[in-house]
């Protein structure tokens, strides 16, 4: 498996392994998946060919893809940030999602971020729970009730990991 950062030509790929989570899973909340145009448009900002938004690949296809970005926009959260994980159905729980949030926490320490969080859509999807904790994310919270999807009401699992000085200094970004 190669982790490497996406390019403009994955990103139908891209759309495709996300509009399987959002159309049968519960780890996003939209309802409707975007099409390429859109997905193009989101992450346009997220400059494609940086390390923050990366895409697993084995032997030429995509899958799976893993994304950092600003946790808020507001100047006083610039050293956190909010890191999304994608996986094929064809290829979950064969280390694609460890291996791309791997890579993203090293980015995010080496770039100089104090604080990483994922925002876990469903509180029963336990593999994403574990596979963050596995990587020293720790539970902080859990949002009830909050989202609402295949007829049912859906709560947000908040976890958070500290890199490298964390708080014990001030931020340099």
């Amino acid at each position: 498996m190669q982790i490497r950062p996406a390019t403009p030509g994955d990103l139908p790929v891209i759309t495709a392994i996300y509009a399987e989570a959002v159309r049968k899973g519960t780890g996003s909340f939209e309802i409707e998946p975007p099409d390429v145009a859109e997905m193009t448009r989101r992450h346009a900002a997220d400059g494609l060919d940086r390390e923050s938004f990366l895409v697993a690949e084995e032997n030429d296809h995509v899958t799976g893809f893993a994304y950092f970005a600003p946790f808020n926009k507001r100047p006083g959260y610039a050293s956190t940030l909010e890191i999304s994980v994608y996986v094929d159905g064809a290829h979950r729980q064969k280390g694609v999602g460890r291996a791309l949030l791997e890579r993203l926490v090293e980015t995010a320490e080496r770039d100089g971020y104090r604080q990483i969080i994922a925002v876990i859509g469903d509180s029963e999807n336990t593999a994403s729970v574990k596979l963050h904790a596995a990587l020293g994310f720790r539970q902080v919270g859990t949002f009830s009730d909050v989202g609402y999807k295949h007829e049912r009401w859906l709560d947000c699992v908040l976890m958070q990991r500290t890199l490298g000085d964390g708080a014990t200094t001030p931020p340099s970004l």
